[in-house]
Protein backbone atom coordinates (compact mmCIF):
# COMPACT_ATOMS: atom_id res chain seq x y z
CA UNK A 1 0.00 0.00 0.00
CA UNK A 2 2.28 2.60 0.83
CA UNK A 3 4.12 1.73 -3.03
CA UNK A 4 1.17 3.37 -4.49
CA UNK A 5 0.97 5.97 -2.02
CA UNK A 6 4.24 6.99 -3.12
CA UNK A 7 3.79 6.02 -6.53
CA UNK A 8 0.37 8.11 -6.72
CA UNK A 9 2.60 11.10 -4.69
CA UNK A 10 5.37 10.97 -7.92
CA UNK A 11 2.47 11.42 -10.38
CA UNK A 12 1.16 14.18 -8.32
CA UNK A 13 4.37 16.25 -7.92
CA UNK A 14 4.86 15.58 -11.44
CA UNK A 15 1.54 17.18 -12.25
CA UNK A 16 1.37 19.95 -9.88
CA UNK A 17 4.98 21.06 -11.59
CA UNK A 18 3.44 20.86 -14.90
CA UNK A 19 0.59 22.77 -14.25
CA UNK A 20 3.01 25.32 -12.68
CA UNK A 21 4.64 26.16 -15.44
CA UNK A 22 1.45 26.38 -17.67
CA UNK A 23 0.81 29.24 -15.72
CA UNK A 24 3.84 31.65 -17.33
CA UNK A 25 3.06 33.26 -20.53
CA UNK A 26 2.97 30.73 -23.76
CA UNK A 27 5.10 31.12 -26.99
CA UNK A 28 3.60 34.21 -29.53
CA UNK A 29 1.85 35.40 -26.35
CA UNK A 30 0.49 39.31 -27.86
CA UNK A 31 2.93 39.12 -30.93
CA UNK A 32 1.13 39.41 -34.24
CA UNK A 33 1.09 38.37 -36.86
CA UNK A 34 1.95 34.71 -36.46
CA UNK A 35 1.52 34.45 -32.14
CA UNK A 36 4.00 31.43 -31.74
CA UNK A 37 3.54 27.94 -31.64
CA UNK A 38 -0.10 28.22 -28.96
CA UNK A 39 -1.85 30.00 -32.02
CA UNK A 40 -0.42 27.48 -34.57
CA UNK A 41 -2.72 24.94 -31.94
CA UNK A 42 -5.52 26.63 -32.03
CA UNK A 43 -5.24 26.99 -35.07
CA UNK A 44 -5.23 23.34 -36.41
CA UNK A 45 -8.38 23.53 -34.63
CA UNK A 46 -10.08 26.06 -36.10
CA UNK A 47 -9.04 24.65 -39.65
CA UNK A 48 -9.86 21.11 -39.10
CA UNK A 49 -13.39 22.18 -37.36
CA UNK A 50 -14.18 24.27 -40.11
CA UNK A 51 -13.66 22.96 -43.47
CA UNK A 52 -13.85 19.32 -44.83
CA UNK A 53 -10.93 17.04 -44.58
CA UNK A 54 -9.82 17.36 -48.24
CA UNK A 55 -9.27 20.68 -47.45
CA UNK A 56 -7.00 20.42 -44.36
CA UNK A 57 -3.48 19.95 -46.01
CA UNK A 58 -4.36 22.68 -49.39
CA UNK A 59 -3.70 26.00 -49.65
CA UNK A 60 -6.91 28.48 -50.16
CA UNK A 61 -8.74 31.74 -49.05
CA UNK A 62 -9.62 29.56 -45.97
CA UNK A 63 -6.61 28.08 -45.49
CA UNK A 64 -3.79 30.22 -45.89
CA UNK A 65 -0.71 27.54 -45.59
CA UNK A 66 1.60 30.64 -44.82
CA UNK A 67 -0.13 30.77 -41.67
CA UNK A 68 0.63 28.18 -39.63
CA UNK A 69 -0.69 25.82 -42.04
CA UNK A 70 -1.07 22.06 -41.09
CA UNK A 71 2.27 20.39 -41.61
CA UNK A 72 1.94 17.22 -39.33
CA UNK A 73 0.17 13.57 -40.05
CA UNK A 74 -3.41 12.82 -40.23
CA UNK A 75 -3.68 11.56 -36.00
CA UNK A 76 -2.45 15.16 -34.92
CA UNK A 77 -5.68 16.57 -37.61
CA UNK A 78 -7.89 14.42 -36.06
CA UNK A 79 -6.75 15.31 -32.20
CA UNK A 80 -7.63 18.61 -33.18
CA UNK A 81 -10.47 18.22 -34.37
CA UNK A 82 -11.79 16.68 -31.26
CA UNK A 83 -10.56 19.52 -28.85
CA UNK A 84 -12.16 21.93 -31.59
CA UNK A 85 -15.40 19.95 -30.83
CA UNK A 86 -15.26 20.34 -27.27
CA UNK A 87 -13.99 23.84 -28.02
CA UNK A 88 -17.60 24.46 -29.69
CA UNK A 89 -19.31 23.71 -27.21
CA UNK A 90 -17.65 26.04 -24.46
CA UNK A 91 -17.40 28.91 -26.67
CA UNK A 92 -17.10 28.96 -30.53
CA UNK A 93 -15.62 32.12 -30.69
CA UNK A 94 -12.04 30.26 -29.98
CA UNK A 95 -12.48 28.23 -33.34
CA UNK A 96 -14.49 30.52 -35.69
CA UNK A 97 -13.00 31.06 -39.13
CA UNK A 98 -10.92 33.91 -39.49
CA UNK A 99 -11.91 35.94 -36.83
CA UNK A 100 -10.14 34.17 -34.03
CA UNK A 101 -6.81 34.17 -35.40
CA UNK A 102 -4.89 35.39 -32.42
CA UNK A 103 -7.03 34.95 -30.05
CA UNK A 104 -5.82 35.43 -26.32
CA UNK A 105 -8.01 35.06 -23.05
CA UNK A 106 -7.58 33.33 -19.71
CA UNK A 107 -10.36 31.02 -20.19
CA UNK A 108 -8.89 29.64 -23.39
CA UNK A 109 -5.70 29.49 -22.24
CA UNK A 110 -6.90 27.30 -18.88
CA UNK A 111 -9.16 25.28 -22.17
CA UNK A 112 -5.63 24.69 -24.03
CA UNK A 113 -3.33 23.94 -20.98
CA UNK A 114 -6.19 21.48 -19.67
CA UNK A 115 -5.82 20.06 -23.35
CA UNK A 116 -1.90 19.37 -22.88
CA UNK A 117 -2.52 18.16 -19.15
CA UNK A 118 -5.49 15.60 -20.38
CA UNK A 119 -3.32 13.96 -22.85
CA UNK A 120 -0.65 13.55 -20.99
CA UNK A 121 -3.01 11.68 -18.39
CA UNK A 122 -4.09 9.39 -20.69
CA UNK A 123 -1.04 8.40 -22.60
CA UNK A 124 2.19 10.02 -21.32
CA UNK A 125 1.87 9.49 -17.78
CA UNK A 126 0.55 5.83 -17.37
CA UNK A 127 3.40 4.48 -20.24
CA UNK A 128 5.74 6.01 -17.64
CA UNK A 129 4.40 4.66 -14.40
CA UNK A 130 3.51 0.78 -15.82
CA UNK A 131 7.40 0.84 -18.00
CA UNK A 132 8.64 1.72 -14.46
CA UNK A 133 6.73 -0.82 -12.60
CA UNK A 134 8.24 -3.51 -15.33
CA UNK A 135 11.62 -2.69 -14.44
CA UNK A 136 13.79 -5.70 -13.56
CA UNK A 137 16.00 -5.86 -10.78
CA UNK A 138 15.94 -2.48 -8.83
CA UNK A 139 13.80 -2.14 -5.44
CA UNK A 140 10.30 -0.45 -5.88
CA UNK A 141 11.89 2.93 -4.25
CA UNK A 142 13.94 3.14 -7.43
CA UNK A 143 11.19 2.47 -9.60
CA UNK A 144 9.37 4.95 -8.06
CA UNK A 145 12.28 7.43 -8.40
CA UNK A 146 12.81 6.58 -12.02
CA UNK A 147 8.84 7.89 -12.23
CA UNK A 148 9.82 10.91 -9.94
CA UNK A 149 12.55 11.87 -12.40
CA UNK A 150 11.12 10.80 -15.99
CA UNK A 151 8.09 13.05 -14.98
CA UNK A 152 10.48 16.05 -13.48
CA UNK A 153 12.28 16.09 -16.86
CA UNK A 154 12.77 19.48 -17.30
CA UNK A 155 12.57 19.38 -21.66
CA UNK A 156 9.11 18.45 -22.38
CA UNK A 157 8.06 20.04 -19.14
CA UNK A 158 8.49 22.99 -20.65
CA UNK A 159 8.10 22.47 -24.31
CA UNK A 160 4.94 21.18 -24.10
CA UNK A 161 3.39 23.58 -21.13
CA UNK A 162 5.71 26.45 -21.47
CA UNK A 163 6.43 26.93 -25.36
CA UNK A 164 3.25 24.94 -25.75
CA UNK A 165 2.99 21.71 -28.24
CA UNK A 166 1.91 18.29 -27.48
CA UNK A 167 4.52 16.18 -27.95
CA UNK A 168 3.46 13.74 -25.12
CA UNK A 169 0.90 12.17 -27.32
CA UNK A 170 3.44 10.85 -29.71
CA UNK A 171 6.13 10.44 -27.04
CA UNK A 172 3.80 8.19 -24.97
CA UNK A 173 2.23 6.52 -28.29
CA UNK A 174 6.02 5.73 -28.65
CA UNK A 175 6.51 4.50 -25.10
CA UNK A 176 3.50 2.29 -25.24
CA UNK A 177 5.13 0.44 -28.16
CA UNK A 178 8.66 0.11 -26.34
CA UNK A 179 6.60 -1.56 -23.93
CA UNK A 180 4.71 -3.87 -26.29
CA UNK A 181 7.77 -4.96 -28.06
CA UNK A 182 10.18 -5.59 -25.14
CA UNK A 183 7.05 -8.02 -23.36
CA UNK A 184 6.27 -9.81 -26.60
CA UNK A 185 3.23 -8.23 -27.32
CA UNK A 186 4.56 -7.45 -30.87
CA UNK A 187 1.64 -6.44 -32.46
CA UNK A 188 0.12 -3.81 -29.45
CA UNK A 189 3.76 -2.75 -29.70
CA UNK A 190 3.90 -2.15 -33.34
CA UNK A 191 0.17 -0.79 -33.56
CA UNK A 192 1.38 2.04 -30.75
CA UNK A 193 4.32 2.76 -32.46
CA UNK A 194 1.96 3.35 -36.21
CA UNK A 195 -0.01 5.78 -34.18
CA UNK A 196 3.12 7.59 -32.74
CA UNK A 197 4.55 8.01 -36.18
CA UNK A 198 0.95 9.02 -37.63
CA UNK A 199 1.33 11.88 -34.71
CA UNK A 200 4.25 12.90 -35.34
CA UNK A 201 6.21 12.29 -38.35
CA UNK A 202 9.49 12.92 -36.56
CA UNK A 203 9.20 10.10 -34.78
CA UNK A 204 10.66 8.06 -37.49
CA UNK A 205 13.98 8.78 -35.42
CA UNK A 206 12.92 5.77 -33.64
CA UNK A 207 11.86 3.57 -36.40
CA UNK A 208 14.85 1.52 -37.52
CA UNK A 209 15.23 0.57 -33.97
CA UNK A 210 11.62 -0.78 -33.84
CA UNK A 211 12.24 -2.46 -36.95
CA UNK A 212 15.25 -3.86 -36.58
CA UNK A 213 13.97 -5.18 -33.53
CA UNK A 214 11.27 -6.86 -34.03
CA UNK A 215 13.11 -8.82 -37.49
CA UNK A 216 15.79 -9.91 -35.18
CA UNK A 217 13.00 -11.38 -33.04
CA UNK A 218 11.43 -12.90 -36.57
CA UNK A 219 14.86 -13.94 -37.33
CA UNK A 220 15.07 -15.84 -34.22
CA UNK A 221 11.96 -18.35 -34.20
CA UNK A 222 13.27 -18.71 -37.84
CA UNK A 223 11.65 -17.52 -41.53
CA UNK A 224 10.60 -20.84 -42.07
CA UNK A 225 8.02 -21.43 -39.22
CA UNK A 226 6.76 -18.94 -36.58
CA UNK A 227 9.01 -16.30 -37.68
CA UNK A 228 7.45 -15.94 -40.71
CA UNK A 229 3.95 -15.98 -39.47
CA UNK A 230 5.28 -12.99 -36.61
CA UNK A 231 6.10 -11.21 -39.76
CA UNK A 232 3.38 -11.20 -41.65
CA UNK A 233 1.26 -10.85 -38.61
CA UNK A 234 3.62 -7.62 -38.19
CA UNK A 235 2.72 -6.41 -41.52
CA UNK A 236 -0.39 -6.57 -41.45
CA UNK A 237 -0.74 -4.59 -38.30
CA UNK A 238 1.16 -2.16 -39.67
CA UNK A 239 -0.24 -1.67 -42.75
CA UNK A 240 -4.00 -1.75 -41.69
CA UNK A 241 -2.84 1.05 -39.18
CA UNK A 242 -1.45 3.64 -41.79
CA UNK A 243 -4.89 2.68 -43.92
CA UNK A 244 -6.96 3.61 -41.44
CA UNK A 245 -5.38 6.68 -40.61
CA UNK A 246 -4.90 8.23 -43.94
CA UNK A 247 -8.31 6.43 -45.49
CA UNK A 248 -9.49 10.06 -46.32
CA UNK A 249 -6.39 11.13 -47.89
CA UNK A 250 -6.14 7.94 -49.70
CA UNK A 251 -9.32 8.54 -52.10
CA UNK A 252 -7.29 10.99 -54.53
CA UNK A 253 -3.92 10.62 -55.32
CA UNK A 254 -2.77 14.44 -55.19
CA UNK A 255 -4.45 14.13 -51.30
CA UNK A 256 -1.64 11.88 -50.20
CA UNK A 257 0.99 13.63 -52.47
CA UNK A 258 -0.35 17.37 -50.88
CA UNK A 259 -0.28 15.38 -46.99
CA UNK A 260 3.91 14.32 -47.65
CA UNK A 261 4.48 17.66 -49.35
CA UNK A 262 3.04 18.96 -46.14
CA UNK A 263 4.86 16.53 -43.90
CA UNK A 264 8.55 16.43 -45.54
CA UNK A 265 9.20 20.37 -46.63
CA UNK A 266 12.65 19.33 -48.03
CA UNK A 267 12.43 23.00 -49.53
CA UNK A 268 13.21 24.51 -46.25
CA UNK A 269 16.74 23.76 -46.79
CA UNK A 270 19.40 21.88 -44.66
CA UNK A 271 18.22 23.56 -41.25
CA UNK A 272 16.55 26.74 -39.79
CA UNK A 273 16.79 28.38 -36.73
CA UNK A 274 20.02 27.73 -34.30
CA UNK A 275 19.40 23.82 -33.52
CA UNK A 276 22.59 22.17 -31.96
CA UNK A 277 23.09 19.48 -34.38
CA UNK A 278 26.13 19.60 -37.04
CA UNK A 279 25.15 21.16 -39.89
CA UNK A 280 23.88 24.50 -37.88
CA UNK A 281 27.05 24.24 -35.62
CA UNK A 282 29.58 23.96 -37.82
CA UNK A 283 27.98 26.25 -40.61
CA UNK A 284 30.21 28.75 -39.01
CA UNK A 285 33.56 27.30 -40.54
CA UNK A 286 32.03 26.13 -43.64
CA UNK A 287 28.65 27.07 -44.99
CA UNK A 288 27.70 23.86 -46.88
CA UNK A 289 24.26 26.00 -47.43
CA UNK A 290 25.86 28.22 -49.76
CA UNK A 291 28.52 25.97 -51.19
CA UNK A 292 27.23 22.88 -52.11
CA UNK A 293 23.52 22.78 -54.15
CA UNK A 294 20.47 21.19 -52.33
CA UNK A 295 19.89 17.75 -53.63
CA UNK A 296 23.94 17.53 -52.77
CA UNK A 297 22.91 18.43 -49.34
CA UNK A 298 20.13 15.68 -48.82
CA UNK A 299 22.60 12.98 -49.75
CA UNK A 300 25.20 14.10 -47.84
CA UNK A 301 22.61 14.37 -44.60
CA UNK A 302 21.29 11.34 -45.60
CA UNK A 303 24.79 9.23 -45.72
CA UNK A 304 26.10 10.39 -42.92
CA UNK A 305 22.88 9.57 -40.67
CA UNK A 306 22.65 6.09 -42.29
CA UNK A 307 26.05 5.68 -41.76
CA UNK A 308 26.00 6.81 -38.26
CA UNK A 309 23.16 4.59 -36.95
CA UNK A 310 24.06 1.68 -38.80
CA UNK A 311 26.14 -0.55 -36.62
CA UNK A 312 23.97 -0.36 -33.92
CA UNK A 313 21.08 -1.54 -36.04
CA UNK A 314 22.95 -4.24 -37.04
CA UNK A 315 24.00 -5.58 -34.25
CA UNK A 316 20.35 -5.14 -32.82
CA UNK A 317 19.26 -7.57 -35.97
CA UNK A 318 21.68 -10.55 -35.14
CA UNK A 319 21.10 -9.69 -31.25
CA UNK A 320 17.85 -8.54 -30.31
CA UNK A 321 17.33 -8.05 -26.91
CA UNK A 322 15.33 -5.58 -24.85
CA UNK A 323 18.91 -3.78 -23.69
CA UNK A 324 20.00 -3.40 -26.91
CA UNK A 325 16.52 -2.03 -27.67
CA UNK A 326 16.57 0.51 -25.55
CA UNK A 327 20.43 1.59 -25.97
CA UNK A 328 19.44 1.36 -30.10
CA UNK A 329 16.61 4.06 -29.83
CA UNK A 330 19.18 6.39 -28.00
CA UNK A 331 21.95 6.19 -30.69
CA UNK A 332 19.45 6.07 -33.63
CA UNK A 333 17.64 9.37 -32.48
CA UNK A 334 20.93 11.41 -31.64
CA UNK A 335 21.62 9.98 -35.15
CA UNK A 336 19.04 11.38 -36.68
CA UNK A 337 19.35 14.72 -34.05
CA UNK A 338 22.95 15.04 -35.39
CA UNK A 339 23.05 14.65 -39.04
CA UNK A 340 19.66 14.40 -40.73
CA UNK A 341 17.72 16.90 -42.92
CA UNK A 342 15.75 19.84 -41.95
CA UNK A 343 16.20 19.24 -37.93
CA UNK A 344 14.31 21.25 -35.10
CA UNK A 345 15.47 21.99 -31.54
CA UNK A 346 12.77 20.65 -29.88
CA UNK A 347 13.24 17.09 -31.68
CA UNK A 348 16.01 16.67 -29.00
CA UNK A 349 12.92 15.53 -26.99
CA UNK A 350 12.66 12.42 -29.32
CA UNK A 351 16.45 11.65 -27.74
CA UNK A 352 15.33 12.53 -24.12
CA UNK A 353 12.44 9.74 -24.22
CA UNK A 354 15.22 6.65 -24.80
CA UNK A 355 17.45 8.25 -22.28
CA UNK A 356 14.82 8.67 -19.72
CA UNK A 357 14.49 5.08 -20.41
CA UNK A 358 17.87 4.01 -19.29
CA UNK A 359 17.69 6.04 -16.51
CA UNK A 360 17.66 3.24 -13.89
CA UNK A 361 20.80 1.60 -15.95
CA UNK A 362 23.48 4.30 -16.32
CA UNK A 363 22.03 7.18 -13.59
CA UNK A 364 25.06 9.79 -14.59
CA UNK A 365 25.40 9.97 -18.00
CA UNK A 366 21.42 9.73 -18.36
CA UNK A 367 20.82 12.79 -15.93
CA UNK A 368 23.99 15.13 -17.90
CA UNK A 369 22.79 14.22 -20.66
CA UNK A 370 19.00 14.97 -20.03
CA UNK A 371 20.62 18.53 -18.30
CA UNK A 372 22.35 19.20 -21.65
CA UNK A 373 19.20 18.41 -23.92
CA UNK A 374 17.27 21.03 -22.34
CA UNK A 375 20.00 23.75 -21.96
CA UNK A 376 20.29 23.26 -26.22
CA UNK A 377 16.75 24.94 -26.14
CA UNK A 378 18.25 27.57 -24.37
CA UNK A 379 17.41 30.27 -27.27
CA UNK A 380 14.34 29.18 -27.43
CA UNK A 381 13.25 29.18 -23.76
CA UNK A 382 14.21 32.89 -23.30
CA UNK A 383 12.63 33.52 -26.68
CA UNK A 384 9.42 32.33 -24.94
CA UNK A 385 10.27 34.21 -21.50
CA UNK A 386 10.55 30.94 -19.86
CA UNK A 387 13.59 31.56 -17.53
CA UNK A 388 12.64 31.51 -14.64
CA UNK A 389 10.24 28.13 -15.08
CA UNK A 390 13.97 26.44 -16.99
CA UNK A 391 15.78 27.23 -13.63
CA UNK A 392 13.54 25.91 -11.21
CA UNK A 393 12.35 23.02 -13.29
CA UNK A 394 16.08 22.02 -13.87
CA UNK A 395 17.04 22.16 -10.24
CA UNK A 396 13.95 19.56 -9.04
CA UNK A 397 15.21 17.72 -12.06
CA UNK A 398 18.50 17.60 -10.98
CA UNK A 399 17.85 17.58 -7.10
CA UNK A 400 15.45 14.32 -7.79
CA UNK A 401 17.95 12.66 -9.75
CA UNK A 402 21.29 12.87 -7.28
CA UNK A 403 19.41 12.13 -4.04
CA UNK A 404 17.26 9.17 -5.92
CA UNK A 405 19.76 7.35 -7.81
CA UNK A 406 22.93 8.68 -6.07
CA UNK A 407 24.74 10.07 -9.53
CA UNK A 408 27.95 11.10 -8.01
CA UNK A 409 28.44 7.67 -6.67
CA UNK A 410 27.87 5.58 -9.81
CA UNK A 411 30.74 7.16 -11.68
CA UNK A 412 33.17 3.61 -11.88
CA UNK A 413 32.85 1.62 -15.11
CA UNK A 414 30.36 -0.82 -14.12
CA UNK A 415 28.30 1.63 -13.55
CA UNK A 416 28.85 3.38 -16.54
CA UNK A 417 28.52 0.27 -18.22
CA UNK A 418 32.21 0.50 -19.56
CA UNK A 419 34.18 -2.03 -17.57
CA UNK A 420 34.22 -4.60 -20.89
CA UNK A 421 35.07 -1.49 -23.21
CA UNK A 422 38.24 -0.61 -20.89
CA UNK A 423 39.19 -4.24 -20.04
CA UNK A 424 39.67 -4.65 -24.13
CA UNK A 425 42.09 -1.11 -24.32
CA UNK A 426 43.70 -2.44 -21.31
CA UNK A 427 44.81 -5.38 -23.59
CA UNK A 428 46.47 -2.46 -25.54
CA UNK A 429 47.39 0.29 -22.90
CA UNK A 430 47.77 -1.39 -19.33
CA UNK A 431 47.39 2.22 -17.82
CA UNK A 432 43.82 3.39 -19.44
CA UNK A 433 42.44 3.30 -15.85
CA UNK A 434 41.36 6.85 -16.18
CA UNK A 435 38.26 6.99 -18.03
CA UNK A 436 35.72 7.16 -15.11
CA UNK A 437 37.84 10.10 -13.70
CA UNK A 438 37.93 11.89 -17.17
CA UNK A 439 34.26 11.46 -17.22
CA UNK A 440 33.93 12.74 -13.75
CA UNK A 441 36.07 16.40 -14.96
CA UNK A 442 34.18 16.30 -18.23
CA UNK A 443 30.59 16.80 -15.90
CA UNK A 444 31.80 19.15 -14.19
CA UNK A 445 33.70 21.42 -17.02
CA UNK A 446 30.08 20.91 -18.43
CA UNK A 447 27.38 22.06 -16.28
CA UNK A 448 30.12 24.95 -15.35
CA UNK A 449 30.28 25.86 -18.91
CA UNK A 450 26.32 25.82 -19.42
CA UNK A 451 26.09 27.88 -15.99
CA UNK A 452 28.34 30.30 -17.31
CA UNK A 453 26.26 30.31 -21.22
CA UNK A 454 23.38 31.16 -19.18
CA UNK A 455 24.36 34.35 -17.13
CA UNK A 456 26.33 35.45 -20.10
CA UNK A 457 23.32 34.65 -22.74
CA UNK A 458 20.69 36.47 -20.43
CA UNK A 459 23.01 39.45 -18.87
CA UNK A 460 25.33 40.44 -21.86
CA UNK A 461 24.13 42.07 -24.87
CA UNK A 462 25.98 39.97 -28.31
CA UNK A 463 28.29 42.19 -29.80
CA UNK A 464 26.46 44.27 -32.81
CA UNK A 465 28.70 42.37 -35.61
CA UNK A 466 27.69 39.26 -34.23
CA UNK A 467 23.92 39.49 -32.84
CA UNK A 468 23.78 35.38 -32.55
CA UNK A 469 26.98 35.08 -31.01
CA UNK A 470 25.55 33.40 -27.58
CA UNK A 471 22.89 31.44 -29.46
CA UNK A 472 25.37 29.86 -31.79
CA UNK A 473 27.51 29.04 -28.75
CA UNK A 474 25.31 27.04 -26.85
CA UNK A 475 24.27 25.13 -29.95
CA UNK A 476 28.21 24.53 -30.68
CA UNK A 477 28.87 23.34 -27.10
CA UNK A 478 25.99 21.14 -27.01
CA UNK A 479 26.55 19.87 -29.90
CA UNK A 480 29.97 18.87 -28.83
CA UNK A 481 28.12 17.11 -25.73
CA UNK A 482 25.61 15.09 -28.53
CA UNK A 483 28.59 13.88 -30.27
CA UNK A 484 30.71 12.71 -27.03
CA UNK A 485 27.09 11.20 -25.91
CA UNK A 486 26.51 9.71 -29.53
CA UNK A 487 30.11 7.80 -28.89
CA UNK A 488 29.34 6.48 -25.87
CA UNK A 489 26.41 5.03 -26.17
CA UNK A 490 27.50 3.35 -29.54
CA UNK A 491 30.41 1.82 -27.15
CA UNK A 492 28.17 0.06 -24.81
CA UNK A 493 25.73 -1.00 -27.51
CA UNK A 494 28.63 -2.30 -29.34
CA UNK A 495 30.51 -4.17 -26.02
CA UNK A 496 27.76 -5.27 -25.17
CA UNK A 497 27.48 -8.69 -26.99
CA UNK A 498 31.41 -9.26 -25.40
CA UNK A 499 29.72 -8.81 -22.02
CA UNK A 500 27.24 -11.45 -22.40
CA UNK A 501 29.42 -13.88 -23.60
CA UNK A 502 32.39 -13.32 -20.50
CA UNK A 503 29.53 -13.59 -18.48
CA UNK A 504 28.16 -16.88 -19.92
CA UNK A 505 31.67 -18.28 -19.40
CA UNK A 506 31.84 -17.31 -15.50
CA UNK A 507 28.49 -19.03 -15.23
Amino acid sequence: MEKWYLMTAAVLLGLIVRWTVSLNSYSGAGKPPMFGDYEAQRHWQEITFNLPIKQWYFNSSDNNLQYWGLDYPPLTAYHSFLCAYVAKFINPDWIALHTSRGYESQAHKLFMRATVLIADLLIYIPAVVLYCCCLKEISTKKKIASVLCILLYPGLILIDYGHFQYNSVSLGFALWGVLGVSYDWDLLGSLAFCLAINYKQMELYHSLPFFCFLLGKCFKKGLKGKGLVLLIKLACTVVASFVLCWLPFFTEREQTLQVLRRLFPVDRGLFEDKVANIWCSFSVFLKIRDILPHHIQIMISFCFTFLSLLPACIKLTLHPSPKGFRFTLVSCALSFFLFSFQVHEKSILLVSLPVCLVLSEIPFMSTWFLLVSTFSMLPLLLKDELLMPSVVTVMAFFIACATSFSIFEKTSEEELQLKCFSTSVRKYFTCFTFLPRIIQHLFLTSVITMILLTIMTVTLDPPQKLPDLFSVLVCFVSCLHFLFFLVYFNIIIMWDSKNGRSQKKIN
